[in-house]
């Protein structure tokens, strides 16, 4: 049965202002990125030309949704050591940049008082949400759609505490 939800490129189509995200997790499992992530554990090299097979559909819809006016940031809160998938993450930054997001990277310990959402998330316009929900492992278990103005409410306070405290992706040094 097909899903009613929109997908990401519906949602972010139909923003008009702003589109943030935050991710919360150390680790992510997704199967789509396995071979890059152990190609890079294994060489050091990692795919950062934008029109890669692997990189312009992001980097098309990100740029576009820029081009008419959209903002879009994401904010990574990260514990350090980082982990080896943040190192990956982190070396890729670089391709996101380009697509015009704008990134910042907040160590853990910075944000303790933080009230923070149990998931991460994508929020559209301050208005509606799409949590991302993963397995403890980090693998994809799926997202859900609210337009519930208290969890939006929350959704962006977090971001924006979380965005005054991080570092900019160009000056964060991985520890």
């Amino acid at each position: 049965m097909p899903s009613s939800e929109p997908t990401f490129a519906e949602l972010l189509a139909g923003c008009t202002r702003s589109a943030v995200h935050l991710e919360m997790r150390d680790q992510y499992g997704i199967s789509d990125e396995e071979d890059a992530f152990n190609s890079w554990q294994r060489t050091g090299r990692r795919d950062l030309d934008p029109a890669s097979e692997n990189w312009a559909p992001w980097v098309d819809l990100i740029s576009g949704a820029v081009a008419r006016g959209v903002a879009v940031r994401r904010a990574r809160i990260v514990s350090e050591p980082v982990t080896d998938y943040i190192r990956w993450e982190h070396a890729g930054t670089v391709v996101n940049v380009h697509a015009g997001e704008q990134v910042r990277w907040l160590p853990r310990r910075r944000a303790s008082d933080i009230a923070l959402p149990g998931n991460d998330f994508w929020l559209f316009d301050g208005r509606l949400i799409r949590w991302n929900h993963f397995t403890g492992d980090g693998a994809w278990a799926g997202q859900d759609i609210s337009d519930d103005p208290s969890a939006a409410k929350l959704c962006a306070d977090a971001f924006e505490a979380v965005w005054a405290r991080a570092v900019p992706h160009d000056q964060y040094e991985i520890h």
